[in-house]
């Protein structure tokens, strides 16, 4: 009761950042990661973690958090017959080959590298929400040794900034006139092969910076995950309700600008 009393805006302001990710992953089909690391980022820093160990906190807790959500996403997406357990068939060792490579690189870098390649893809990402081509570049996937290339970049890149598969997996499967309800559910399953992974080696493997947060184990921060989660697997499928009922494809305009202008405070804050 005591930690509670006194960490209680801490707590608030993770809870707040679960219901806000479950929305928007619900309401505009945006993995959670992508909204979770900046809030955590920004939050942890608030509380007087330095950038750096914010930055390797804010990756690892957001993988942690990807986990259930995944599950709960491959679920729903099979029973409609929108998993493609062939492809991951194909792309699961070599995700799984880039996600131990990127987990085991955060735990040897600076934050300040992490919090740079995080606002490089998220400005990247808001920019395809914004004006991304609505028809494929190429007609089909590339042959065997292109897919595992992609896969293993996809593990790789998502595991090193805390973003689940939808980020990367998507777009890259919908650029290969790929359809769009069937990347969307395979991106789900992806996300739990880059987020299992990833997050236990971040656990076990990272060392806990000094000026972590409470409750920081390796680098994953238990009391943030433990917020985070219940309220962005409640909140997820009301923001899938209301969806229906509002302008979703607007308000992904609104965070896509939104989240531009968090990318490229992210790099201002590196780079200045």
């Amino acid at each position: 009761m005591s930690f509670i009393m006194e960490n209680y805006s801490m707590i608030l302001a993770m809870m707040g950042t679960g219901v806000v990710a479950g929305i928007l992953a619900g309401l505009l089909g945006v993995g959670g990661g992508i909204v979770i690391v900046p809030v955590l980022f920004f939050l942890y820093q608030g509380l007087g973690v330095s950038a750096d160990s914010a930055m390797l906190v804010a990756t690892a807790t957001s993988l942690a958090t990807i986990i259930p959500t995944s599950i709960s996403s491959i679920r729903a997406h099979n029973a409609k017959g929108n998993v493609d357990f062939q492809l991951l068939k194909a792309w699961g060792f070599f995700i799984f080959l880039g996600v131990l490579i990127g987990s085991f690189v955060v735990t040897r870098v600076e934050g300040q590298w992490l919090t740079l390649l995080f606002g490089v893809i998220a400005t990247l990402s808001a920019l395809n929400m914004l004006l991304g081509k609505k028809d494929a570049f190429f007609q089909s996937l590339p042959g065997k040794g292109g897919q595992s290339i992609i896969a293993t970049c996809i593990g790789f890149f998502s595991s090193m900034v805390g973003i689940g598969g939808g980020t990367l997996t998507v777009p890259t499967l919908t650029f290969c006139n790929y359809p769009a309800h069937r990347a969307v559910g395979t991106a789900a399953a992806v996300g739990l092969i880059i987020s299992l992974p990833a997050a236990i080696t971040m656990l076990i493997v990272g060392q806990t910076p000094a000026d972590a947060p409470f409750g920081t184990f390796g680098l994953v921060n238990l009391v943030g995950a433990a917020c985070i989660i219940p309220l962005t697997v409640l909140f997820a499928p009301v923001g899938a309700g209301l969806a229906n009922r509002l302008n979703a494809a607007m308000l992904k305009k609104v965070f896509a600008v939104t989240l531009i202008f968090t990318g490229l405070r992210m790099l201002y804050q590196v780079l200045a």
